[in-house]
Parts: structure tokens; sequence; C-alpha cells
């Protein structure tokens, strides 16, 4: 196949399968500019299949940096009126949402990581609803890349066709195949490892890897194993991500015990946290390293009390398509579908038996964590043991040597 076939096969997906567009639906785009020719087949395909509106948001990356390094206090914190508004029409109208992600890893170098938190803060604070939208599948949404040639460049140095093997590799990994039912067959395959841990209704896992890692983690009870594909609160089912190897659900948020090493870089915020580990006491990480932006790891752990405690445990065979690769992405799309990883901050409500109908003090009752943010990183080794304690102290092998063995 050529770039421009693979790129319909990828829009058709997205839009059939990542986000079951149907008749009369909006759908919102969200990308930056360089991944307009994406965004355009993305459109043509909801449009064909019913999309009564499709409206593309483009960024500019590169001017948003320009805004942190000059904007003034008072301007980074402002949102406006049209943007909340624009939000909640969106809520109303039942939009599909799409992100169209394509990272420019260690373009915020050199900009005060304070000023971004800032604006994240206010960001979350006049448009918290939105993320609570997707997080508890109000509505279907999904997040997919796109290349551009600064990422290629660093993903495949040296390379005169990054950009190409980028391509091809963000293909590859998200299943676009001129086969019929590749995706399909794998989402059925999720389905199996989900139904067999959520019969398994464990109260603990234990991990345990060569680096160091040594780590207990408390589920909540009545928890729920999601992935691959979802369903909206209103029944209709939708991909968050794609691509999609994982498994995962919600540890208590006061039930987390022990150290954890990284062992993928985390591009946060345009800046790359490179070799950490985490120490958690009674669920909040109480001490910390990393090699490499360190001043990063620690603006996110201090965005509120939530970000020091986990919301998702998320499970992903070392032998993986992704993995196989042997690619450093330096993007949390790809690289958390390539390895085991944790999330920092809010959980899914959806990881718990009747999750959407409990309020927030409910919710936080069962071992729900709430935050701002929501940032996942990679811990994953092929040497990685997981041990499952059951209700009744009975131990069961999830994993030996990076791979699932149930």
């Amino acid at each position: 196949m050529n770039q421009q076939e693979m790129l319909e096969i990828y829009a058709k997906n997205i839009v059939e399968a990542g986000l079951n567009i149907k008749k009369g639906e909006v759908l919102l785009i969200k990308c930056p500019v360089w991944a307009y020719e994406l965004a355009r087949i993305v459109a043509k395909c909801a449009y064909e299949n019913g999309a009564k509106k499709v409206k593309i948001d483009y960024r500019d990356d590169y001017v948003d940096k320009e805004f942190y390094l000059y904007a003034d206090e008072d301007v980074l914190t402002k949102i406006y009126k049209y943007e909340i508004e624009s939000a909640k029409y969106l809520i109303d109208e039942k939009a599909a949402l799409l992100s169209i992600t394509s990272p420019i890893p260690r373009l915020m170098e050199g900009v005060d990581a304070k000023k971004i938190q800032m604006r994240n803060k206010a960001s979350m604070q006049e448009l918290g609803f939105l993320r609570e939208y997707t997080m508890s599948n109000k509505g279907k949404w999904c997040v997919v890349a796109y290349p551009n040639q600064e990422w290629a460049n660093i993903v495949f140095k040296d390379k005169d066709n990054a950009y190409d093997l980028l391509m091809e590799a963000i293909m590859k990994a998200s299943r676009v195949s001129n086969e019929e039912n590749v995706l399909a067959n794998h989402m059925k395959s999720l389905e199996e490892h989900k139904d067999i841990l959520n019969n398994l209704n464990l109260k603990s896992l234990i991990f345990k890897n060569n680096l160091g890692t040594d780590l207990k983690i408390d589920l909540v009870e009545d928890h729920i194993w999601g992935g691959g594909g979802e369903h909206s609160q209103d029944g209709q089912y939708f991909m968050p991500n794609i691509p999609t190897e994982e498994v995962f659900t919600m540890p208590h948020s006061h039930g987390v015990n022990g150290r954890v090493y990284s062992t993928k870089p985390l591009n946060y915020q345009g800046k790359i946290i490179k070799d950490f580990y985490l120490d958690f006491k009674d669920g909040a990480v109480i001490s910390y390293h990393a090699k490499e932006n360190e001043d990063v790891l620690k603006n996110l752990l201090e965005t509120d009390e939530g970000s020091t405690r986990l919301g998702e445990v998320a499970l992903i065979s070392y032998d993986s398509p992704i993995s196989n690769m042997n690619v450093l992405f330096y993007n949390t799309l790809f690289d958390e579908n390539a390895s085991c990883h944790l999330a920092l901050g809010n959980a899914y409500t959806m990881n718990i038996k009747n999750g959407y109908n409990m309020n927030l003090d409910e919710l936080k009752e069962k071992g729900y964590n709430s935050s701002m943010i929501h940032v996942d990183f990679m811990f994953g080794s092929k040497d990685m043991s997981i041990i499952g304690i059951t209700k009744d102290n009975k131990e069961i092998k999830i994993f030996k040597n990076g791979n699932f063995v149930i």
C-alpha cells in the first residue's frame, strides 16, 4: 500500500471502529495544523457515514510555545467565555471527539514548566466538565496519531526517510491493513483477557522485576477491567484510542505501596522525563527521582493532591506488536501500548461497577482518585512478574517474563 491508501484505511477505521459515527452526529476533530491531510480524509469519511457536521479545531504547537514564553500570568489563567460555551455546545450535541496527536518532543524545553502548569490548572477549572465527558464515557471519543518531520527525526535518528518510517510505524501499530477483520480480531482477543481478569475478581496485584520495581497495588472493590473497545453511557461502541493493546482497571487510591521504576521516557508538556522512580506509601508518592527533568516530574506531582496517586493500572504483554518493533516513539499513545503502565491522577468511572451512577463522594469512598491530570508512564519489562491475589488470599500468576500466562 502507498501512503494515501494507508491513510484512507486508517481514516475508515477511525470513523467506523474508533468513533462509530452515525447519521446525524456531530464530530469535533482537534489536531495540529500539519495533520490537515488526515483530518480532511476523516471529515470526508464521517460525512459519508452520515455526520451532520464536522468541525476541525486546528492548533500550532510552535505558536503555543511563544504564548507560554511571552504571556502574562493574568492571560495564562484566562479562559474565555466563548471557549466554555463552545465546549458546552459539544456536550449538548453529544458530539464525538477525535484528537489527532502529533507531538514535537522537547519543543517546550526552555519554557518555565510552572507557566504550563498554571495554564493547565486554569483550563481544568473552567473546562473540567469536558474531560469528565470523555473520562466517564458520556460521549464517544478517540485519540490517534499522525507523523511530523521533527518527531520522525527524533524517533528515527540519522535516517533520510525518517518521516516515511514513522508513518509506516504508526500504521503498523494501528493495525492498518487491507486484509479484512484485522482490527476486529484484535479487539476480540482483548475482550477475552478482560473476561478472564474480571472473573478472577482480584483484590491486589504484585509487580516485580530486576530493575527494582517491587510494587503492590490494591484494586478497588467491584473493579471492572476495560480495554480495547468501550461503550458510551448511552450504549454506543467506540475505541478510546488507536492503537490499543491494553487491559486496565482502577487501583485503590490509598492502596499502593512500594517502588516502581519507569522503563521508557515520559514526554510531558513537551519535555522528556527520563529514568525515574516513584516510591508509594498508602497510595501516595512520598519520594521520587529522575535523571533528566526532575523539576518537570516535581511539577506534575504537585498539580493537586490526586496527582500523587494512581488512577489506572494497565497490563500489556511485552511480546506485543508495538513492543516488538523496538521503536521508542517518545509519545504515550504508542509507548504505553508497548508496556505495562500506570497513570498518575484521575481514574475512569467505567472501571468500577455502577460508577456512572455514583457521585464524587461515593466514588472516593470506594477508592476512586480524583485529579486534574491523568498521565500515563511505562514500567513494563521483559522480566516483569505479576502475581494476582484473590479475596481468599490465593496467588495466581498473571505475568511471567513480561507476558500474560492466563
